[in-house]
């Protein structure tokens, strides 16, 4: 708290000195008292106040209130009480009249030895109620048990038997002075002084015993003999005027405070009491008297919330402190005018009391009335009357405040008073722990009491001055409370008074008979419309026909996405992504084919026109599909419905459509989302408000919350109501607007947006006609008049005065000068702004001003009395009168309407304007009114908004912001950059001041609007003239102030009126001149006598308008300034105080009247909190109220957090930022993204290499199904690559080659793969799906249904030698339970046995494949399309999956019902080879156990089938092609293509004739090149590639090599057509194979061995190889990878003579490796009777022998022919088997070899490098 004195600051003494400070404060009429920080530790040894300093008589305070009273004449004191009444009534027993604390009362110590535990006697009997209720107690006769309170034991009662002659009878009376007393306890009698008998059981009082106060109830027996708890005694006089009225009693214990929630409240803020009222029940609730009676008290239990009239029926409690009178003044007197306890002011109710008086009837004193009547706490079970008048006398219900401790018992007109916990339940503060204080910069010693906080709220209170204490009452309305106020105020006619006052103008003028005598002195003649002054005038018909010049303005009109809303339209899109792929089933996007939408927008008419005409200018309905292009127009208004009563229907139809149309995703936009979010249950209650719960009635009606096919996205600028602890938005699911802080970001942009946050900056701009103003002059005016009219609500004294101001002014610039001191300088400039600019061009475009007025009432009594004085002053023609409401659309003149038509050029004959948009460049006012403004756009015309009105009644952080979010916009960069120019410029005090005069031609400045809000203006020039603005509409250029233009050239400068926008070159111009350099001072709130000159002069050789024209040069670039906001001092103050914070001022306020802050103790928003932070912080404190849509939202049973409905979103961004353009590029984009997800983009290329095709020579008949055995065996194989994804790799060589030219290919760099075609294919019903695809149908296949059923799956180990390998592997299988049919365990153990597999002979079944189904995958666990479900058209298929170890745990995840395979760990950074090579070995070894198996069964081993599926995880489609018939049109046959699924495909190919014979069958590539010659032979013996089905049984003896990496098929392929085994293709089946871009069989990243620093130059492949034991780096790679990609690269050394020379191919035996695509591979099988390529003749260029076998020998490579100079590579495994190689195949014999040709992998040793060795043929 401040000073070392702090920490041992004494609770007494603190409550002390709050005590005295608040005393003080209700004594003193003038002097503010001390705060009591300053009491406490600057005096700290003496009192604050004597009480001669500050208690003045009570006659000479009385005196003083009557005299105030008279004075006002707002009460009749007829009847009033005098202070000698008034002082008849004190209490003989109470005479103490101290201001001073009470002096500790010293008790008698206790006999030694006695007891003095509270609750007993001092003889240790127990006297607790509880302990004796059933005993039988023996009294004297005359004597009653009565029950005493002790201080130290407040829940007890303690039985006490006293002489009834002491107590007072029934009515207060006739008890003897005295006590007698025995204790029944230890049974001691006669005691004869209460203090006496106090000691004795033990009370302990800190004050003098009194029996009244310590002696509280009758204790009386129950029909079952339980001493109980009997009525009060009651120690006073029950004072009521009428015999036959029966006291009512309320004893509020204090419990009641504490578990009395109110119906319509919250804990804290705007609306609280304890008693709902409906007025519905028979009795007025609002009447002044209790209208039901009972014969005995009430019982505390009474105290309830059901609406009964007989207690207190006002359910508002406010902040005002109005407790119990102070003791001399115990009860308030029946003619007591004044409600006694102190008011600082009356409390508005609720509702009117009755339709008679008004919410706020009470007077208010000029002064503070807090000296007369003292209240001080009254002690627990002391008696307050409330007289029956009360109400009459004061006119309003007092409201009682729970404080601290127990309440007084109320005795009569209880229905009277209000009783409040509304003060206390603000500092329930709950239990904090040590963290949370941490985080809030507290510890537990600095907490203060709930009594402290409370008593320092008071002392506030009660210094609150006069205004502020009814801003305070004002503010505690709630919004629909303060409209029907307003509305009853002037519905009855008590604003008659003030209207009167205005009457006259400030001259004393009659104001309507002064209009009278100027329209009859003006004629029928009106003031020229345009071109022209205000002294001109014209007839009516002339003014009418007068056409302006055409002056289009493009802009307007062209509906353009800018680049943020690009960016937020795609956050929007990816989060509806984020949904989709989270996994909880909650949005399956692959389903929809189409997206529709329906924007829900608030009650206003314009708004709905403006999102109309959005809709229609984006073409979004035809974009979408939804409208064709020549309806779109009309079709258009079913796509946005207004929440009104007709929503019901219009919203039934829409659903209608939602349920109807299950492929489409529907979205459903509520925009301004933040509006009237009030329940349908509240609405119920709300007395017939119109749109109360609609919003709710939609959103969260139970067919939005279940459709699986609608979207709800909530839009608002004023997100906080939705942001609370029971948001039903999750936070991951809101889209915030991208943040524009940085100028550099938005470079690209032509416009910024100017917000909220640049007017609070734009003060510190140093101009000193600021762009955010306060009228000084308007509110000194406001504050004489809220003195004067004290029950009038302070919108209507604001809006009669601002009324009266814009009429004046109106007045004073036409016809009546001498108006013009009288009307504040910041109109007078608005309006001379507003009605002369339309007079200086011929296109007579002007600027809007709007005046915000939220009331109906007092909006149109504005418009009517504004266009009054307008068409008596004959500016009809001039500028328009709109009222802007949102229940109707807007209504404009027919010649403004002509007006508007000749400048937009080429509307219709029947267009009018719609939206405020479309009164762009129209002089206008726009009253706008309405409970909020509601989103809707104003044109770039608009100049000024008026927003004074908006006061104490807007003190939330929504209200307030959507005020000032009228007049944001987007502004020129140049504006933007201006600002710092004009800091600059504020410093440079010497420059400005010395302006020579030959500057003035040069530049001008046109002082137009008077400087408002300059405080001290100090002119440097003798010409600022004293009155306000020039009557004259000209002026010399001597009157006006020149300026040097600083930063460009006089020949640049233009003169220009103040807030003329410019093009780029005169932008800093521009701002100077708004900087209107009068001096150094910077802005400030004040108004002074305003120091401008001209009034409506063309100050330059150039008139620009406000709203930018595109200037010769700029590009059509607009500078438009932002609006200018007039704001009230309240306003003003708080937008106004921003320092270098992110966050706008108002942030600091509640952030909506709906929601309360869910504790008073929390830590503030941080200055740079982003918009997403701010979201957490309200979702974290803030809580919705009870009539809030959110308030009904569950906690979710599972997780214990609020249900966030995970189809919603929430889009948030500031004010007119461009939100409603953002969300339709949403739908559009998601459009397309539905369209893209239906679609894939498959490689499209045709085959290569189809000139070195060998002819097949053997004819085949089109159109058969399968091949012919016999005839397929004679075709020769065409050994050639067709595949497009081979163009890069050696070409394999035939003979035909041999006379081929080779072009030169350009060799692509290694870090750049080539880009291959891809062409877009729409998805079908027979795809393969990634991880992203879920609809019902495969959502079996696809899921688990629970987190346990992973563990459902199980691992088995299956161990098989492998002759290859040399060793035995053993592979893993995960399989899923339901997945074990298709595997054969032992009986005992569960240990795998074998993998089923079918018989040949077995019939076509056509729910079944007989092959099993491999797939090897790797990085591709999320886009591997490993989902065949559609694709095998959902029947019971085997699918394995092969992946690698390390990936097998992320692979389970994502696809936990597959099938796993798992290759041991020694393969984790293996080539596909390596996948294939054990795919193919595990299988064959399966094979032998099934046939083993079976056999036993009876079935011959040959019947089992021997295929299996080997396929790549980017197969996507699969198609059957058929020629069609040649048509006399075209040229050539075409073909036809249709979609057909993997299980057609593959029943087809396993029904071929005489299967077991072939050893590959696969299909052809598909591509849309595919022309019917490809298909003239519908089989092809060649290569086949991805989708194979292979015959394990065949292909026994040939072997993947499984160390490769690339062409892996290539070389099986050639090895088996070698082994004279046939490979058939079916041509008129292909495949589409998906661009999947991660994953596969992508590169490793080849990184050093060890690190040396992080950023090195990339390694090049010939840096793969090194000689060996050099001190070359070694890589991170392994060997075969290294080798494989050197050789890829290393052509143009190895094997030069090679190069593009196709008739001296390179020799490889036994293998095919990629050696450069400009190397052509003569492929040789060592093997004895393979069939090889016919090489007779041929000289080879190059011997390429990798890892050779024992079966090639010297013998064999003698057989070969080089060329002279040929090249020579062995590669083998270690550097011995590879000396050893050259020696055992005789190598030197013809081959030259040197030491320094051996060289090695750039591997490490432990990561075994291959060796290889180089030489040439001799």
């Amino acid at each position: 708290m401040g000073n070392s004195y702090a920490g041992q600051l004494k609770s007494a003494r603190f409550e002390e000195a709050l005590h005295n400070s608040i005393e003080a404060s209700l004594r003193c009429s003038s002097v503010v008292p001390r705060p009591i920080f300053s009491q406490l530790y600057l005096d700290p040894d003496q009192h604050p106040f004597s009480s001669a300093d500050v208690k003045p008589k009570v006659e000479d305070l009385d005196k003083d209130l009557v005299h105030r009273y008279t004075q006002n004449g707002s009460l009749d004191f007829s009847n009033a009480l005098t202070v000698n009444e008034m002082e008849d009534d004190e209490d003989d027993e109470e005479m103490s009249d101290s201001n001073s604390p009470p002096i500790p009362y010293s008790q008698k110590p206790a006999p030694e030895g006695s007891c003095t535990t509270d609750g007993f006697c001092q003889a240790g009997k127990d006297l607790r109620l509880v302990s004796l209720c059933m005993e039988q107690i023996d009294i004297p006769a005359g004597f009653l048990l009565v029950g005493a309170k002790s201080p130290n034991l407040p829940e007890h009662i303690l039985v006490c038997a006293v002489d009834k002659r002491f107590l007072p009878d029934d009515h207060g009376k006739n008890a003897l002075l005295g006590f007698s007393g025995n204790c029944i306890g230890c049974g001691e009698r006669g005691f004869r002084y209460f203090t006496e008998f106090s000691n004795h059981i033990n009370l302990k009082l800190t004050t003098q015993p009194k029996k009244q106060k310590h002696l509280k109830y009758y204790l009386v027996r129950s029909s079952q003999g339980v001493l109980s708890k009997g009525p009060l005694i009651c120690w006073k006089e029950c004072r009521s005027r009428q015999s036959s009225a029966t006291c009512l009693s309320i004893k509020p214990n204090s419990s009641v405070s504490s578990t009395v929630t109110p119906e319509n409240g919250t804990a804290n803020g705007y609306k609280s009491g304890f008693i709902q009222t409906d007025g519905g029940n028979g009795n007025s609730n609002h009447g002044g008297k209790s209208s039901a009676s009972s014969s005995t008290p009430a019982c505390p239990g009474n105290y309830s919330l059901s609406p009964r009239p007989s207690y207190a029926s006002g359910d508002q409690g406010t902040m005002f402190i109005s407790g119990p009178p102070k003791k001399r003044h115990r009860g308030w007197y029946p003619g007591s005018p004044v409600p006694q306890p102190g008011l600082v002011v009356p409390v508005p109710t609720v509702r009117p009391l009755s339709r008679t008086e008004s919410l706020l009837s009470a007077p208010v004193p000029q002064t503070p009335l807090t000296g007369i009547l003292q209240p001080r706490p009254i002690p627990a079970g002391e008696t307050v009357i409330v007289p029956e008048n009360l109400l009459s006398n004061s006119g309003v219900r007092p409201v009682i405040l729970i404080g601290y401790g127990t309440l007084p018992y109320f005795y009569g007109n209880v229905g009277d008073i209000v009783v409040s916990p509304l003060l206390v339940n603000c500092y329930k503060i709950p239990q904090l722990e040590n963290k949370d204080l941490e985080q809030l910069g507290l510890t537990g010693s600095q907490l203060l009491s709930v009594e402290n906080m409370i008593l320092l709220t008071i002392q506030y209170l009660v210094r609150l001055g006069q205004h502020q204490s009814r801003a305070l009452a004002e503010s505690m309305l709630t919004t629909s409370e303060f409209f029907k106020e307003i509305s009853y105020e002037l519905i009855t006619g008590k604003v008659s008074f003030l209207a009167s006052h205005f009457k006259t103008t400030s001259l004393g003028d009659d104001l309507d008979k002064l209009l009278e005598k100027i329209q009859q002195r003006r004629g029928d003649s009106v003031v020229t419309p345009f071109n022209g002054d205000l002294n001109e005038y014209v007839s009516p018909q002339e003014a009418a026909a007068m056409i302006p010049t055409q002056n289009l303005d493009l802009d307007n009109e062209t509906f353009q996405i800018y680049q943020p809303q690009l960016t937020v339209a795609r956050k929007l899109l990816s989060q509806v992504c984020a949904i989709a792929d989270s996994g909880s089933q909650s949005l399956d996007l692959g389903h929809f084919s189409k997206v529709d939408f329906i924007i829900i927008v608030p009650r206003s008419e314009v708004l709905v026109q403006q999102t109309l005409q959005r809709i229609r200018q984006s073409g979004v309905l035809v974009d979408l599909g939804l409208e064709e292009n020549g309806t779109a127009y009309q079709r258009a208004e079913k796509y946005v419905v207004r929440l009104d009563n007709e929503i019901q229907t219009k919203f039934e139809v829409f659903m209608r459509r939602v349920k109807q149309n299950p492929y489409t995703l529907f979205v459903l936009v509520h925009d301004n989302c933040h509006v009237e979010l009030t329940s349908v249950i509240s609405g119920s209650l709300s007395h017939g408000e119109p749109s109360h719960g609609l919003a709710d009635r939609v959103i969260n009606c139970r067919e939005v919350l279940e459709a699986f096919n609608l979207l709800v996205l909530q839009v608002s600028s004023f997100p906080y109501t939705l942001q609370t602890q029971q948001s039903r938005i999750s936070s991951s699911n809101e889209v915030h607007w991208i943040h524009l802080d940085n100028m550099e970001d938005m470079s690209c942009e032509e416009k910024l947006y100017f917000g909220l946050n640049e007017y609070s900056k734009s003060l510190q701009w140093g101009i000193t006609s600021p762009l955010l103003r306060c009228d000084e002059t308007f509110e000194k005016m406001v504050n004489t008049l809220l003195e004067r009219y004290p029950r009038l609500h302070s919108m209507v004294v604001r809006c009669y005065l601002l009324i009266q101001q814009y009429s004046e002014a109106l007045m004073a610039l036409t016809t009546m000068a001498s108006l013009r001191d009288h009307s504040t300088p910041e109109t007078l400039s608005i309006m001379d702004d507003l009605i002369t600019s339309p007079g200086k061009t011929k296109s007579g475009r002007g600027h809007m001003l709007v005046i915000r007025v939220p009331s109906v009432q007092l909006a149109m009594l504005a418009k009517e009395r504004l266009q009054e004085v307008r068409d008596r002053l004959g500016l009809q023609y001039r500028f328009e009168i709109i009222l802007g409401t949102p229940a109707s659309e807007v209504s404009v003149a027919t010649h403004f309407v002509a007006r508007l038509k000749t400048w937009r050029g080429n509307e219709p004959e029947e267009w009018i304007p719609r939206t405020y948009q479309d009164l762009e460049g129209l002089p206008c006012i726009v009253i706008l009114t309405g409970r909020d403004p509601l989103g809707e756009t104003f044109p770039r015309s608009l100049k000024y908004c008026d927003l004074r009105l908006i006061d104490s009644s807007y003190l939330t952080r929504t209200a307030l912001e959507q005020e000032v979010g009228l007049a944001c916009c987007y502004v020129s960069k140049e504006v933007m950059r201006g600002s710092t120019v004009a800091l600059d410029l504020s410093g440079k005090e010497q420059e400005r001041a010395t302006v020579s005069e030959n500057d003035s031609d040069e530049l001008l400045i046109d002082l137009e609007r008077p400087q408002s809000n300059s405080s001290a203006i100090t002119g440097t020039s003798g010409s600022i003239m004293e009155n306000g603005v020039s009557s004259s509409s000209t002026v010399e250029k001597s009157q006006k102030q020149p300026m040097a233009a600083s930063s460009q050239s006089p020949s640049q400068s233009m003169g220009l009126q103040e807030g003329v926008s410019v093009g780029t070159a005169g932008a800093a111009e521009t701002l100077k001149q708004e900087c209107d350099s009068l001096g150094p001072q910077m802005a400030s709130s004040t108004t002074s006598k305003p120091s401008s000159s001209s009034s409506s002069s063309s100050s330059g050789p150039q008139d620009l308008q406000w709203s930018g024209q595109p200037v010769q040069g700029c590009r059509g670039l607009h500078a438009t300034l932002p609006p200018i906001v007039i704001l009230s001092k309240a306003a003003y103050s708080l937008l106004g105080s921003q320092r270098g914070s992110k966050l706008p001022p108002s942030s600091s306020l509640l952030p909506h009247a709906d929601v309360a802050w869910v504790s008073s103790l929390r830590p503030f928003l941080r200055k740079d909190m982003s918009s997403e932070e701010q979201s957490l912080y309200y979702r974290q404190w803030t809580s919705a109220r009870q009539h809030h849509a959110d308030y009904s939202n569950q906690l979710d049973p599972n997780s214990g957090a609020w249900a966030c409905h995970p189809r919603r979103l929430l889009l948030t961004g500031p004010p007119q930022v461009g939100k409603t353009g953002s969300y339709l590029q949403f739908l559009r984009i998601l459009f397309r993204m539905l369209i893209r997800l239906l679609e894939v983009d498959v490689y499209d290329e045709g085959e290569i290499h189809t000139d070195h095709s060998e002819s097949s020579e053997v004819s085949q008949s089109e159109g058969e199904p399968w091949p012919d055995i016999e005839s397929f065996s004679k075709m020769p194989f065409d050994i050639s690559v067709h595949d497009p994804k081979y163009s890069l790799m050696s070409l394999v060589y035939t003979e035909k080659l041999a006379g081929v030219k080779q072009e030169v290919i350009k060799e692509s760099k290694a870090e750049e793969p080539r880009k291959r075609e891809t062409v877009s294919m729409m998805l079908t019903k027979y795809a393969a799906y990634n991880t992203f695809h879920h609809c019902e149908q495969c959502h079996q296949y696809m899921d688990f249904t629970s987190a346990s059923q992973m563990s459902d799956s199980t691992l088995h180990a299956f161990t098989f030698s492998s002759s290859v390998l040399g060793e035995e592997v053993q592979l893993y299988f995960i399989i899923p339970k339901s997945k074990e049919s298709h595997f054969v365990f032992s009986k005992q153990g569960k240990h795998l046995e074998s993998m089923r597999l079918p018989l040949v002979s077995d019939k076509q079944n056509l729910n079944a494949v007989k092959s099993p189904i491999f797939t090897p995958s790797s990085g591709r666990h999320e886009h591997g399309l490993l989902n065949l479900f559609h694709a095998m058209e959902g029947i019971s298929h085997l699918h394995l999956l092969v992946v690698k170890e390390y990936e097998m745990p992320l692979y389970r995840k994502y696809w936990p019902n597959h099938i796993m395979l798992v290759l041991p760990g020694m393969f984790n950074n293996a080539g596909v080879g390596a996948a294939r090579f054990l795919i193919k070995e595990l299988s064959y070894h399966n094979l032998e156990l099934e046939r083993n198996r079976l056999e036993e069964l009876g079935f011959k081993r040959q019947c089992v089938w021997p295929f299996i599926v080997v396929m790549d995880d980017s197969c996507v489609l699969w198609n059957i092609h058929s020629v069609q018939e040649q048509t006399s049109q075209t040229m050539e046959a075409g073909v036809s293509s249709k979609n057909v699924s993997l299980k057609s495909v593959l029943q087809h190919i396993e029904a071929t004739p005489k299967i077991v014979h072939y050893a590959i069958l696969g299909i052809q590539k598909w591509s849309s090149k595919l022309t019917s010659q490809s298909l003239k032979t519908p089989f092809s013996r060649c290569h086949v590639h991805d989708f194979i089905l292979l015959n394990i049984d065949l292909t026994q003896n040939v072997q993947y090599d499984f160390n490769r990496y690339f062409c892996e098929d290539v070389d099986f392929n050639l090895r088996t057509n070698s082994s004279g085994l046939l490979i058939c293709r079916f041509n008129n089946f292909s495949l589409m194979k998906k661009h999947v871009q991660v994953g596969g069989q992508r590169d490793f990243i080849i990184k050093p061995k060890i690190m040396v620093s992080e950023n090195l130059a990339p390694i090049l492949p010939l840096q793969y190889v090194c000689a060996p034991d050099s001190e070359h780096t070694l890589l991170a790679a392994p060997a075969q990878f290294l080798l494989e990609k050197f050789l890829q690269h290393a052509s143009y050394k190895l094997f030069p003579k090679a190069i593009r020379n196709f008739k001296n191919p390179v020799l490889a035996i036994d293998c095919y490796l990629n050696i450069g695509p400009e190397v052509a591979i003569c492929y040789i099988s060592s093997r004895p009777h393979s069939s090889n390529v016919n090489c007779e003749g041929v000289l080879f260029s190059g011997l390429l022998l990798y890892l050779c076998d024992s079966f090639v020998g010297a013998d064999l490579l003698k057989k070969f022919k080089f060329l002279k100079g040929a090249t020579l590579c062995v590669i083998c495994q270690d550097r011995s088997s590879l000396r050893q190689t050259i020696v055992r195949l005789e190598l030197e014999d013809e081959w030259q070899f040197r030491l320094r040709d051996e060289f090695q992998t750039a591997n490490s040793s432990d990561d075994k490098p291959l060796y290889f060795l180089t030489g040439r043929h001799i």
